[in-house]
């Protein structure tokens, strides 16, 4: 007999179960996101695991805010092309390209953090990764062209705004800048490219891009701010032994956590009264009730362990935010 009690025998998973774990951490690699599994060889598989495609969705769907908001958007297979052509270069392009450029820059980070990444474990070598930002930019470029010429804008606007969100992902990546290594101003570049930058190309291709927009989407931009500070959880060992200051960081684990979901509560509440000044109440009272389940996906997860349950605290409670970027943009369009 064994002299161990059986309280501390360990049964080995099952078969079933540990194939279904398999399966997961794999689904997690090729989608960027924590947890992933390791050893993967095809190359398309890796070039895709560093583009994250799990970082698409905002994106995009900041590109259908825009179309609702400029008020003009009608539904025929036109302009649904030309939108799923704007959500190509937001998202699988240019998302894509920021992302691999970051990870180009973060290798010694990921090494510490999450050495199964695609560069610190050494399964794609450095001129590989170089020629996917390239491509992917380059790629991205071309489409926001094509855009400005079916809208015939005289100036191109669709353009401009891809080179400006590729050289804020460049600065926010890269030295000497690195905007990344500042929480606050690191974070907010983060949460304006996720919100804003979208937002502005749906609205600048069905409609016109004014100051009013780009106020508010700014002002949205601070609660993708709390939202990109959540990203910052899973790092803060390998952020801290190499000087890196992000939130969590600089302010402790609780601080942080706080700090991050007041943005994200305060700054959702703080559009839906200015719908109410622009006489959208029933848009301003859609999007309050969406904040709800927010806060209690916060209290439930996120507030008591933020380091573990960062995922899972975005995976429940980021559906209601991107629910309300669109509540809020169909009250814009519905009061143009």
């Amino acid at each position: 007999m064994s002299d161990s009690p059986p309280s501390q025998i360990s049964p080995e998973p099952s078969p079933k179960t540990a194939a279904t774990e398999n399966r997961s951490a794999k689904a997690r690699q090729l989608l960027g996101m924590k947890g992933a599994a390791s050893g993967e060889t095809s190359i398309w598989k890796i070039r895709l695991q560093l583009m994250k495609p799990i970082t698409w969705i905002p994106l995009m769907w900041g590109v259908v805010c825009g179309a609702a908001s400029s008020g003009n958007y009608v539904w025929n297979l036109e302009n649904f092309s030309i939108a799923a052509a704007c959500m190509l270069m937001s998202g699988p392009l240019l998302a894509g390209y920021t992302q691999t450029l970051n990870d180009f820059y973060d290798r010694d980070i990921d090494a510490i953090n999450e050495p199964y990444r695609p560069i610190p474990s050494g399964i794609i070598s450095i001129p590989q990764v170089v020629t996917q930002i390239l491509v992917l930019l380059a790629a991205g470029i071309a489409v926001a062209y094509a855009l400005d010429l079916w809208a015939g804008h005289e100036f191109p606007i669709m353009t401009v705004l891809t080179l400006g969100g590729a050289f804020l992902a460049y600065i926010y990546s890269a030295p000497p800048l690195k905007l990344k290594q500042n929480g606050w101003l690191g974070n907010y570049a983060l949460g304006a490219s996720y919100i804003a930058l979208p937002w502005w190309a749906g609205q600048a291709l069905f409609g016109t891009l004014d100051p009013t927009i780009m106020v508010l989407t700014l002002f949205y931009s601070l609660a993708g701010l709390g939202i990109a500070i959540v990203n910052d959880f899973k790092s803060v060992e390998g952020d801290r032994q190499l000087g890196l200051k992000s939130l969590p960081v600089m302010f402790g684990i609780g601080t942080a956590a706080w700090i991050c979901v007041l943005m994200i509560d305060v700054f959702q509440a703080g559009i839906a009264g200015y719908l109410i000044s622009i006489h959208q109440n029933l848009y301003a009272v859609i999007l309050l009730l969406l904040i709800v389940p927010q806060i209690t996906f916060q209290d439930m997860y996120f507030l008591r362990n933020p380091l573990e349950n960062d995922v899972k605290y975005q995976a429940s409670a980021q559906p209601f935010l991107v629910l309300g970027m669109l509540v809020a943009a169909l009250a814009l369009g519905n009061a143009g």
